[in-house]
């Protein structure tokens, strides 16, 4: 059976049903954003370890230029090791009929007899390649969906300098690709770019390697030491040519969806604290008032015989309610929003099926720090009720006490409005109120700007690395080594303006105890294309000898401009030496090192070599152009930088904006609760001052700006302090959001902070006007005739 007090807090809630639905809002605010990230986050990673199991997926990878089968089983005998695959993996140059650019492949071989034992593909339509028959082919199903391609159909392809016409008999999905980017590009472009299995004879004989592999995959077992593998597999591997080799972390897509799951973690922890925390404020705000209004009724029922105690529960399960509400709306919400976003990820990576799922326990976090906030926020407000004696609760509440605060000799009222002076002394009547609605507002400012400054940053990296680091129009990668005389030879074809020549070397870099595996690029000290920047993005020059690292890789291996570091290369002669660090470079993308080129070619002590060309292009030239790449023998992919630009803008379109959609409406819903619930307590305050003055002559308009001039006069100094609390959020987010693939630069535009602004004013203007209604319809004689 419901009791007295139970049928009142549900009479309070529906008395105050806006005021308890603009708090709910924002408390589900915060449970969907928790639910978002964390569901979210926890679904793709679920997807992401049960493909990973079901294809075997290694966790080790080593590289070699050629290595004998032979070598392969005493890797095997190595501690640690549960399981290997070798295979055969080369680039390709794509010549697709209707596309006019050049496109680039990975080459992988499958076992011509039964299933891999690691990185197993799922078939998703057709078959395997038969090894009788070397043009047989299985693609990633991106790339065929890109082109329309089903079983059966045919592409070119130039395969180790010779064309090849190759037939579709199967379409599949890897572990391995399921963020699958090609050559230079930096977000996958699956027209351009395709995953290409082959049968491991076919491949073999392509590329003479008969009983020898350029690839190995390793599965450890449990428990067992990944660097103490990694060093004995190079070592084993070192003669052979190996590259290094390295853990899943640094596997591109795998590091690519780990960075995903990453920021959805951080997302996670940052934002929900803000909207509970404003919600605590509002159920404050909100009991405290109802309180005042009830201090009557309070003294009654203390008088005949409820206990503080009582009485306090009674408040508890108002603001109890309020949370349920919160949760309920933010667990559907959040679930539908985390789904949507998963299912979106799920098809951007490829993964061929998505197991959703939030965990039981996720909506029980959620449960309790929303009803902790609100508790938290209800505590002041009902302590007041503990302390209330039953005498004096039955006594109206002293009026407030105004002070002059300005010397007499300074007579404002001389030249300020009586409007802008009554609504000055009610703002510094409850300042407490009045600072946390402009913090409230404040804070929707700034997650507005915390989150639409990474539109800002993204383009800003874009534009350093697109026209300034990488100014180049197309970059080829030859199959081997080629001599310096070679880009001559790219000078005369067709349209060609300038060629840059680099040469690109896996190298393993040791700073005492820290090392990294990556790749050291040499290029020309003034190079006019590709080019390492300085902090202010200016071009570096550089030196004949030394190393100038990333700044983040120096960070990770704790070098400083003058150090030295001791450098192994991992190609020819594989020397080691040591380098002194003669600048950093402030790159945005990757973790890497350059060298002049001649510096390097010295340092490995081999002559003037290049892998690879930069070159700038006549673009009404550009059709005769990739016709020659298509038939050149010595190309082994090709990555062309404008389309790679337009492709990143476009996946950055599709992506981004929904989630700023999402984040602008969770701004709005704040700053709404906010103005919202402080203009409806002070309605209720100031009503029978409101229809006093109603009574004696003022205008509609005129008792709406005392009210409302208030809120307009907080929203204005709200938005200058939500833009420093944004800007220091945008900070929190963007090292948050670092990882070793990419670190955006700190760039917040005018038109952020205007938009965060405009927002902000239009939710404000929106529960403005809302208020406004209620104070037309205020039935003047029935406020008159209350005691307060």
């Amino acid at each position: 059976m419901i009791g007295a007090l139970d049928r009142k807090v549900l009479r309070d809630l529906w008395r105050l049903k806006a005021q308890v639905l603009a708090i709910a809002l924002v408390m589900a605010a915060g449970a969907a954003t928790l639910i978002l990230a964390a569901g979210g986050m926890r679904s793709l990673e679920q997807t992401r370890a049960a493909y990973y199991d079901r294809s075997n997926f290694a966790d080790v990878f080593a590289q070699v230029r050629r290595a004998p089968e032979g070598v392969a089983e005493r890797i095997a005998a190595l501690p640690g090791i549960a399981a290997f695959e070798t295979r055969i993996s080369k680039n390709a140059v794509l010549d697709i009929a209707g596309m006019v650019e050049p496109g680039s492949a990975r080459l992988l071989s499958l076992p011509d007899r039964g299933p891999a034992r690691l990185n197993r593909i799922t078939l998703e339509r057709g078959g395997r390649p038969d090894p009788a028959r070397p043009d047989e082919v299985v693609v990633n199903a991106a790339f065929a969906d890109a082109h329309g391609f089903t079983i059966g159909d045919r592409f070119g392809a130039i395969v180790n300098g010779r064309s090849r016409d190759l037939v579709i008999v199967g379409i599949a999905r890897s572990p391995e690709f399921i963020y699958a980017i090609g050559p230079w590009d930096v977000v996958p472009d699956d027209r351009r770019f395709a995953v290409i299995w082959m049968s491991r004879s076919a491949l073999a004989a392509a590329f003479d390697l008969q009983g020898a592999f350029s690839e190995i995959a390793i599965r450890l077992l449990r428990g067992a030491s990944e660097p103490q593998v990694i060093a004995a597999v190079d070592d084993r591997l070192a003669r052979y040519g190996g590259t290094g080799a390295y853990g899943r972390e640094q596997q591109q897509s795998h590091a690519f969806v780990q960075a995903e799951i990453e920021q959805m973690d951080a997302l996670s922890r940052v934002l929900p604290p803000i909207f509970l925390f404003i919600a605590a404020f509002l159920v404050n705000m909100t009991l405290t008032r109802l309180i005042a209004l009830e201090r009557e009724q309070i003294g009654l029922l203390k008088a005949v015989g409820y206990g503080s105690v009582t009485i306090a529960a009674h408040y508890l399960k108002f603001a109890a309610v309020i949370a349920a509400i919160g949760v309920v709306i933010g667990a559907i919400a959040g679930t539908l929003l985390a789904r949507g976003m998963t299912v979106l990820l799920v098809e951007f990576y490829h993964f061929p099926y998505l197991l959703f799922t939030t965990g039981t326990d996720l909506y029980l976090i959620a449960f309790l720090a929303t009803v902790a906030a609100a508790s938290i926020g209800a505590l002041k407000a009902v302590w007041s009720v503990l302390c209330l004696a039953p005498a004096v609760a039955m006594q109206p509440p002293a009026p407030p006490r105004y002070r002059r605060i300005l010397p007499r000799w300074l007579d404002i009222a001389a030249f300020v409005p009586k409007t802008a002076i009554m609504i000055g002394r009610n703002m510094m009547r409850a300042p407490v109120r009045a600072g946390m609605t402009v913090l409230g507002m404040a804070l929707s400012v700034a997650i507005l700007i915390g989150s639409l400054f990474l539109v800002d940053s993204i383009y800003a990296m874009l534009e350093v690395h697109y026209f300034q680091a990488e100014r180049q129009h197309a970059t080829v990668n030859f199959i081997r080594e080629a001599p310096q005389g070679t880009l001559y030879a790219i000078a005369q074809w067709p349209g060609v303006f300038t060629v840059e020549g680099q040469r690109v070397v896996a190298a393993r870099l040791r700073n005492g105890h820290r090392e990294h595996l990556t790749q050291i690029t040499g290029m020309p000290a003034q190079g006019e294309l590709a080019r390492a920047l300085d902090a202010r993005h200016s071009p570096l020059t550089l030196p004949d000898q030394g190393i100038v690292p990333s700044v983040a890789l120096a960070g990770k291996l704790g070098v400083r401009r003058g150090d030295t570091l001791e450098v192994q290369f991992l190609q020819g002669a594989r020397r080691s030496v040591m380098l002194e660090v003669t600048d950093l470079a402030h790159t945005h993308i990757g973790l890497g090192a350059f060298m002049e080129i001649s510096a390097v070619n010295r340092a490995m002590r081999e002559g003037r070599v290049v892998t690879g060309a930069h070159f700038s292009l006549d673009e009404n030239a550009e059709a005769a152009l990739y016709d020659r790449v298509k038939q050149s023998p010595l190309i082994g992919a090709i990555g062309l930088q404008r389309v790679s630009l337009s492709n990143f803008r476009q996946t950055m379109d599709e992506m981004i904006w929904i989630s700023m959609t999402i984040y602008v409406a969770l701004a709005a819903v704040i700053a709404f609760g906010v103005v919202y619930n402080s203009a409806r307590i002070q309605l209720s305050e100031r009503a029978r001052e409101l229809a006093s003055l109603r009574v004696l002559g003022f205008t509609r308009a005129e008792v709406s700006w005392i009210l409302l001039g208030e809120l307009i006069a907080l929203t204005l100094i709200a938005i200058p302090l939500g833009w420093l609390l944004g800007y220091g959020l945008a900070i929190i987010m963007l090292e948050e959001y670092a990882s070793d693939l990419f670190r955006l630069p700190f760039v917040i535009s005018h038109a952020t902070f205007a938009t965060a602004s405009g927002v902000v004013l239009a939710a404000a203007t929106f529960s403005a006007l809302v208020v406004r209604r209620r104070i037309d319809r205020l039935d003047l004689i029935e406020v008159l005739k209350t005691r307060e």
